[in-house]
């Protein structure tokens, strides 16, 4: 497994070791201690323990996010691509961040088999770049409706480079999203 940090250093890309031949192809999709080592050898905190599995089928232009929990609880998520390709976009909501409001955006897809550590305090969301497309991501919290939160997925303060078109598929719920300066906490 190797681990490699992005612009925004909490947030990592992991390219799992895969062993192919005649047969097919094997990878360890997670090992707990070997991700833990690999965190703490980039001086990163290691995460509390995963507690809940999601998964997700979405068509192309499928646009889902910018989602969030508040603290008590936050999540962290560990996030792939299994079928098909998706945009994968994380921002630093962090009001004492360094980083804070700046987005890293990383695709995902199955032919790298890449994996995105989001950090508790991020928004979350993607595009599905190819119909028939399945995320799958391990969260460090329980879904808890009263902790959630959400950003406008198009933002201008945030001016995230979505790839595509700008004709989206998205929820009412999503394209009703609040702006950046809704947040309670901001700088």
């Amino acid at each position: 497994m190797k681990l490699m940090q992005t612009s925004i250093p909490d947030v990592v890309i992991i390219e799992p070791a895969v062993y192919g031949d005649e047969r097919g192809w094997f990878m360890e999709s997670f090992n707990e201690e070997k991700f833990h080592a690999a965190l703490k050898t980039l001086g990163l905190a290691v995460p509390r323990a995963f507690v809940q599995d999601n998964h997700s089928c979405s068509a192309k232009g499928v646009l889902r996010g910018l989602h969030f929990q508040r603290a008590p609880h936050a999540q962290g998520k560990l996030v792939r691509v299994v079928r098909g390709s998706a945009f994968d976009v994380a921002v630093d909501i962090r009001p004492d961040s360094a980083t804070y409001l700046q987005w890293v955006g990383v695709e995902l897809n199955d032919n790298n088999n890449r994996m995105l550590w989001i950090p508790e305090g991020f928004a979350h969301g993607f595009v599905a770049l190819e119909d028939d497309t399945h995320f799958l991501y391990k969260t460090t919290d329980y879904y808890d409706k009263a902790s959630e939160g959400a950003l406008h997925w198009n933002d201008s303060k945030l001016n995230i480079q979505w790839p595509g078109s700008d004709d989206y598929i998205i929820s009412e719920k999503d394209d009703k999203a609040p702006m950046i300066d809704s947040l309670p906490v901001t700088r």
